[in-house]
């Protein structure tokens, strides 16, 4: 048959008038499909090589586990690595450590390094209830008095308490949150039967006259209103009286510097979960929410425990559902063990890419748990379930009387030019967010791991998996069951067989090997049915670096016709069948499209809708596993204390008139609206106070504020918040730096609010004649957060449309180009937008899932679409319909296995394998709605035309040819003759 003999079709078709750029084209893309078709002859002709080397290089990288090891900096892969908050960061802390800090710590005002926290809150009643607050205190001594042994064991062991450990003020005393101060207050008054002092809230007054923050340390507070009304929970002014609260959070600040001392801290923070989990088992009344600085970090990682045995799950009922579509009725075409050998190649890839980066030194993070459903899912990039299945696919197209090197050419020459300019493609999208363009650390990562990934799994598919490929070939050739290698008995001896048995060998294969033998005038007859034509096999390449089959029909082609009644020997394949005589015709039927395009605006619509309500998810806490101590300290921060945003240091960095009056006016401007602590508005209060003009000369307002106003007791703990830089001798020292306090009021959007309130400062700081700047860690997450999640995936798809355009100069039917980027931005967008319904924030995890999903949606439809693009003649209908039996079945099958291989991982209980789950999900749903439906519907009425080029009568029509076959010694040889 003509079809099997792509390089005389190739020089046939030359014959043809076209023009000069088609003709280059052609003759680029024969020189590939040479170079592949030797490429397949060679691995076939070194099977035992090419399956046994991956085998071995895997197990000798695997070995490389013993250097693994967990990313540590969960803020340096989460939070942008370039962005201006960070910078500020570095400033506040070169001019107020938190070690400076001697008089008072707020609550995330600056990184502390090791620290113990906790939220405490009361099933009934208020945490200053007298029951209430002597528990909370006398959990407040027991971690006091805690000890933690370190080394465990020997004679160097020491104990250390968290008085050895904690920040300690100038006199060497630990800090403690005001909060407690106050609680000690309350306690002795009541004690000594003496009025219990009001406690104000967010800013209260202890005895010794000085002001505290308590916003973040009481929450659910409900206050006195003036006529002696309940006000309810953070409806309060400031300073009003605090009737009862629900929620006490307290914190516990160490010292780490040095190794020793960061050891032991976090012994200590584990010997503080322990404390607190015995004693809320001996309190139920209170419940008990902590969380330490290796909290998140755990936490995060602690997917990857979880995902473990989904995982694996995962991979075997993947490995069940491959086994199955590999199968066909007929013993001998069926080779179930290749859907299990490609699974075998995806890991022993995985394996060797693992091993690779241990050796280099990187580091693992949980967010790797979405490359292996990259590799498993990457259509037709070489690698994953659609690789394998598409060379199946093409394999079981190739003449089964030829030898099996010549069948295995065939296969590289027709399917490996779409492979490589696929992986090219994924290589393009992943490489570029894997750039140093890429600001976040956690793509950046994730892309180049699954880069390397790609590339090993295109490898291992060219080698193992071909020459997997070449040994069933071998056991077709002889005639051997293809599950139990056995050699199927001749049909004479299999009619005295049990009928299980006769079931069990059914085969076909050695009447329609007979068959093929015939004489030319048996085998060969001419049939007018459209369905059995004949193929003349054209080098017809499609989008980037795909290559179709070009299938040319004529009214009176020449066929193969064989003894057996079944036409479609394939069709023993249930999907193949179905696809072939059921849904093909379904799905292009005139009074179905209709509905596909409705069913497309529906889609587009429910898309566009999630797409103008993408929100993004810069809270870190939102990517760890649930139900651990981060998401439940979360949860109770959020309910009770969401009514004031995080402390933000307002930072004067640069040497300012303070003494001036409009300088005063413009800072109390800026602090206005906030609940503040303020030296400079405290220092004015006393200057009004004393009778003395807030504008005075620089010499008398810094002397007086040095000697006067920083040495009254209530006023010291203002030292800590001013820099004095001297000047010359005898002169008074200027204020080279200060810092003030602001919170501000939030309401349940508390991160948008934050990052519109630092948008709105950093505006302002711009024109202020004072040069300021506002921090707090938080910011780091939020700084810039949008641009930076969603620049890896502009890029990405920038870089495919790009590549996409280029390769529309070099392929025979530039349209394809155009259609597929079509499909990509409607796949992308759907994604988006029901990611968004679904409750999917952009974080970098959904990021990670939107790049890939490019190159799923490219590889998906890119086959199909050069399938119908290459052909010419006939109807568009027809044409679908074989694009669908080539490219839709491998399509339908990867569908099948890959959404039941997500099915275990949606059930780890993790916001980031939910994360996953949902959007991957959505990707392959997406992905083959456009490839089954929307895009078979679409290009019955829509370009290419398929009358291009095809006039019957005409100069360009082809010759009609018969194959005439003679027999050699050891296969048969085709010779092409002119009708």
């Amino acid at each position: 048959m003509l079809g099997s003999a792509p390089g005389l079709s190739g020089r046939w078709e030359r014959l043809e008038p076209r023009p000069r750029a088609r003709m280059l084209r052609q003759v680029l893309h024969a020189g590939l499909r040479t170079s592949f078709h030797a490429l397949g002859r060679f691995v076939a002709s070194h099977p035992v090589f090419f399956a046994s080397a991956p085998v071995l290089l895997s197990i000798l990288l695997g070995a490389s586990f013993s250097r693994y090891r967990v990313e540590e900096d969960v803020e340096s892969l989460l939070a942008p690595k370039h962005s201006l908050a960070k910078i500020e960061g570095n400033l506040v802390d070169s001019l107020f450590p938190v070690n400076r800090s001697k008089h008072a710590l707020y609550s995330d005002l600056q990184t502390p390094g090791r620290y113990g926290r906790v939220i405490l809150t009361t099933r009934k009643g208020s945490v200053l209830d007298p029951v209430h607050l002597d528990t909370i205190l006398k959990l407040h001594r027991r971690i006091y008095q805690m000890q933690v042994t370190v080394p465990a064991t020997g004679f160097n062991s020491f104990n250390y308490s968290f008085s050895y450990l904690c920040l300690p003020d100038d006199k060497n005393v630990c800090i403690i949150d005001d909060i407690i101060r106050a609680m000690e207050e309350i306690q002795v008054a009541r004690a000594s039967n003496r009025s219990v002092p009001v406690l104000r809230y967010p800013i209260t007054q202890l005895a010794d006259g000085r002001q505290a923050y308590i916003g973040h340390q009481l929450g659910g507070v409900q206050g006195w209103g003036p006529s002696g009304a309940v006000r309810a929970q953070g409806t309060g002014a400031r300073g009003e009286g605090v009737r009862s609260a629900r929620a006490l959070q307290l914190t516990y600040y160490l010292q780490a510097r040095g190794g020793l001392m960061d050891r032991v801290a976090s012994q200590w923070e584990k010997a503080f979960c322990a404390e607190l989990q015995h004693f809320a088992a001996s309190h139920p009344k209170l419940g008990l929410y902590p969380s330490t600085s290796s909290s998140l970090r755990t936490d995060f990682q602690f997917s990857s425990v979880l995902a473990r045995r989904p995982l694996l799950a995962s991979l075997g009922v993947c490995g069940v559902l491959a086994l199955l579509c590999c199968s066909m009725r007929d013993c001998v075409r069926s080779k179930p063990w290749l859907g299990l050998l490609a699974l075998l190649s995806v890991t022993l890839s995985g394996l060797t890419a693992a091993g690779i980066l241990n050796l280099t030194g990187a580091t693992y993070n949980s967010t790797y748990l979405g490359i292996p459903f990259v590799m498993l899912g990457r259509c037709q990039a070489g690698h994953g379930l659609f690789g394998s299945f598409e060379m199946l696919s093409s394999w079981r197209r190739t003449r089964e009387d030829q030898h099996v090197k010549e069948r295995m050419a065939s296969v590289f020459e027709d399917v490996m030019l779409r492979f490589s300019g696929s992986t090219m493609l994924h290589l393009m999208t992943l490489g570029l967010a894997a750039s140093p363009l890429t600001n976040m650390e956690a793509v950046r990562l994730f892309c180049r791991t699954a880069a390397l990934a790609v590339t090993i799994s295109y490898v291992y598919m060219l080698s193992f998996y071909s020459s997997c490929l070449v040994f069933t070939g071998y056991l077709e050739t002889g005639y051997r069951h293809g599950c139990f290698c056995r050699r199927v008995p001749k049909p004479d001896r299999l009619d005295s067989k049990p009928a299980w048995y006769r079931c069990l060998m059914y085969t076909r294969y050695q009447d329609e090997a007979q068959t093929t033998n015939l004489p030319h005038g048996v085998a060969h007859a001419r049939t007018p049915n459209p369905n059995l034509t004949h193929t003349h096999t054209a080098n017809n390449p499609g989008v980037h670096g795909h290559v179709a089959n070009s299938t040319h029909t004529h009214p009176h082609s020449h066929t193969h016709s064989t003894a057996s009644t079944d036409p479609h020997p394939q069709d023993s394949h249930l999907l193949l069948g179905c696809v072939r005589r059921c849904y093909g015709e379904w799905i292009t039927n005139t009074y179905v499209k209709p509905f596909v395009v409705l069913l497309y605006l529906v889609y587009i619509s429910f898309g566009l809708m999630g797409f103008l309500q993408v929100t993004q998810g810069s809270d870190p806490s939102a990517l760890v596993a649930m139900d651990t101590a981060t998401v439940l300290y979360t949860r109770a921060q959020q309910r009770y204390f969401s009514s004031y945003s995080p402390v933000i240091g307002f930072y004067i960095y640069e040497s300012a008139p303070y003494w001036n009056a409009s300088v005063q006016r413009d800072l109390l401007e800026y602090a206005k609206g906030f609940q503040r602590i303020s030296w400079l508005e405290a220092y004015l209060n006393y200057l009004s106070d004393c009778n003395q003009s807030t504008s005075q000369p620089r010499e008398n307002f810094t002397r007086t504020l040095r000697h006067s106003f920083l040495r009254e007791p209530q006023f010291a703990h203002f030292a800590d918040d001013i820099i004095f830089a001297e000047r010359g001798q005898g002169e008074e020292p200027d204020v080279a730096a200060s810092r003030i306090f602001l919170v501000a009021k939030t309401t349940e959007n508390k991160r948008e609010e934050m990052s519109v309130l630092l948008d709105t400062l950093r505006r302002l700081s711009l024109t202020s004649r004072v040069r300021f700047l506002i921090f707090n860690p938080s910011f780091v997450y939020l700084d810039r957060y949008a641009a930076a999640v969603s620049s890896p995936l502009r890029h990405s798809l920038l870089a495919v449309l790009f590549l996409l355009g280029l390769s529309s100069l070099a392929v025979v039917e530039p349209l394809v180009s155009v259609w597929l980027g079509l499909t990509l931005l409607s796949v992308q967008f759907g994604v988006l937008g029901f990611m968004t319904l679904w409750g999917v924030e952009l974080d970098c995890m959904s990021v990670l899932c939107l790049i890939s999903a490019l190159g799923h949606s490219a590889d998906c439809s890119g086959p199909l679409l050069c399938g119908f693009a290459s052909g010419r003649g006939e109807s568009r209908t027809r044409w679908v319909r074989v694009a669908l039996e080539r490219h839709g079945v491998p399509s339908l099958q990867t569908l099948i296995c890959y959404s039941v291989a997500l099915v275990p991982v949606g059930s780890v209980r993790s916001n980031l394998t939910r994360t996953l789950f949902r959007c991957l999900t959505l990707t392959a749903g997406c992905s083959a709605l456009h490839t089954l439906a929307f895009l078979p519907t679409l290009l019955t009425f829509l370009p290419p035309s398929k009358s291009r080029g095809h006039r019957p009568g005409g100069e360009g029509q082809r010759q009609e040819v018969e194959c005439v076959e003679m027999n050699d010694s050891t296969r048969v040889v085709d010779q092409i003759t002119t009708v």
